[in-house]
């Protein structure tokens, strides 16, 4: 972790035009092809929703603006993220909240995402991780998703990114989701977003 310097960090303008705002949050929907996922991990006999949440984190790590956050007047620097996702047992409509460290193996990361997840009775966890380190996802498998916006705190400067997604539709022979992120406008533009995307994409189809 490292403090930005806010006097010679190239953001501090846009920083300050949106730290002004009580609501400095954006919300994007865009669809994402998972083909390559899904074949994957049906090939390897891993959870296409914890494999969608390990990419989804190695990706916004790869993406350096995803790694700034807000601590009170200082701007920090993160060297890793966390996965914090919801969760469903068999037979249970009540969901928990898993949170574990990504890793560098997906399908470790599978692995002991189903493990820990299975084996927890509370309903969320607990660790050794700050709380803006972390990612929170959910996913809504009944239904193809459009758009999505989560409950938060009224805090301007909550700088944890908000992931979405639905059930998958096939369109053209190819398998596609729609994946929705809430953004705090004071460390991510578009460009930002669309720089995710494409490593998003790129990782999905190196699979």
């Amino acid at each position: 972790m490292t403090v930005v310097d806010k006097s010679t960090w190239p953001r501090r303008e846009h920083y300050d035009f949106f730290a002004a705002m009580s609501h400095p949050f954006y919300s994007i929907t865009f669809p994402v092809d998972v083909t390559a996922l899904r074949e994957y991990t049906k090939r390897n006999h891993l959870s296409f929703y914890y494999s969608m949440v390990y990419c989804v984190t190695k990706a916004m790590e790869a993406t350096e603006a995803f790694r700034y956050k807000c601590r009170g007047e200082d701007i920090i620097l993160h060297d890793r993220l966390v996965p914090s996702f919801t969760d469903l047992k068999k037979g249970s409509d009540l969901f928990h909240i898993t949170t574990l460290e990504a890793g560098e193996d997906l399908a470790d990361f599978c692995r002991r995402a189903g493990e820990q997840s299975a084996a927890q009775t509370c309903f969320i966890t607990q660790g050794p991780w700050d709380e803006d380190q972390l990612i929170y996802f959910t996913c809504l498998p009944w239904f193809p998703l459009t758009a999505l916006t989560n409950e938060r705190n009224a805090d301007p400067g909550d700088s944890v990114p908000r992931v979405s997604w639905g059930r998958w539709e096939e369109r053209d022979g190819r398998t596609v989701l729609s994946l929705s992120l809430e953004l705090n406008h004071r460390l991510l533009d578009g460009v930002h977003a669309g720089q995710f995307y494409e490593t998003l994409c790129r990782r999905l189809e190196a699979l």
